[in-house]
């Protein structure tokens, strides 16, 4: 196989133009307590949170959106987070977690839509980002689709078994003036070869800032870290929150149907959402957010979490 880029960066970029048994958080939880800033830059806390869409079939089997919403809100709110990248998400989940979150702005939902599909798993769930508006100002945003035609809503290519897209903010930390970027993604669930397209694409669109500028890269990968999808992205310079804190090693699964460590499968299952960071910086601590009430669980998905020192390298 030829050594040469699949994409060219300049074409690319110039065609796209703990069990909870506490009570309900109150609002003032969601608050953001002033993060330190010191020679290593400022902390950011970080999430990446599948919450899983909202489906009809859930809501029959007692896990549904409306089940499941309050919780699920709980727990992300309980994190106290200052970004919050979600995959996932249907419009109603959207509107909820807004009317949840005042202070948070939320990028990459609103239409029009363009969906083959409008209702149901089927239909293309998007990738909101939030981020603390008291905290960041927003410098510019966007996005585009994991495709051959980036700039069309909708658009599918390599065989990948749903369209797949790409939300980005690039954020002004009003607190160390830290002008940095945010890139939220869900890659395709079922073709390696869709995968592996759609992160190469990832990475030539990331190459147009350069290396020493501050990105982070969060989202459901739908692979472990023995796959080749991981493997590029870390070639490409990037550090993984997790294993920086925590050892290369598995870290264990964070897809659980539901079911938690209850999972009769747990042992084969791999971590698939990631917080990745590159340009400056160091990951001060991972978690696998495991929260759940009984046997309810806020998603099929375990949250992770990332708290970073970010600053531009010298």
């Amino acid at each position: 196989m030829s050594s040469k880029p699949i994409f060219s960066r300049r074409g690319f970029v110039k065609s796209m133009g703990v069990a909870l048994a506490l009570p309900m958080l109150p609002q003032a939880l969601y608050a953001h307590a002033p993060a330190p800033i010191g020679k290593a830059g400022a902390a950011h806390k970080v999430l990446t949170c599948n919450i899983r869409v909202a489906l009809p079939a859930d809501e029959a089997k007692g896990f549904g959106w409306g089940e499941r919403k309050k919780l699920c809100l709980h727990v992300i709110g309980a994190q106290q987070a200052d970004i919050i990248c979600l995959q996932e998400v249907l419009r109603v989940q959207n509107e909820d977690i807004k009317r949840a979150f005042p202070d948070f702005f939320s990028y990459g939902f609103e239409g029009p839509e363009m969906d083959a599909h409008q209702e149901g798993y089927h239909g293309i769930a998007k990738n909101p980002i939030f981020f603390s508006k008291k905290r960041y100002a927003l410098v510019s945003a966007g996005n585009y689709w994991l495709s051959d035609t980036p700039h069309i809503g909708g658009s599918m290519s390599w065989d990948t078994a749903r369209a797949r897209h790409v939300n980005w903010v690039r954020l002004k930390d009003r607190r160390s003036g830290l002008d940095f970027r945010v890139v939220n993604l869900h890659l395709d669930h079922e073709s390696q070869h869709a995968r592996e397209m759609q992160i190469r694409m990832v990475m030539e669109e990331i190459k147009q800032y350069s290396p020493g500028y501050v990105q982070l890269l969060a989202g459901d990968f739908n692979v472990g870290i023995d796959n080749p999808v991981y493997q590029i992205i870390r070639q490409e310079g990037w550090t993984d929150s997790y294993a920086a804190v925590h050892g290369e090693e598995e870290a264990g699964f964070t897809v659980h149907s539901f079911q938690g460590e209850n999972h009769p499968k747990k042992d084969k299952r791999k971590k698939i959402d990631f917080i990745f960071f590159r340009g400056g910086g160091t990951a001060r601590s991972a978690e696998i957010i495991k929260d759940h009430k009984g046997d309810q669980y806020p998603s099929d998905h375990y949250f992770v979490s990332a708290d970073l020192m970010l600053e531009t390298e010298k």
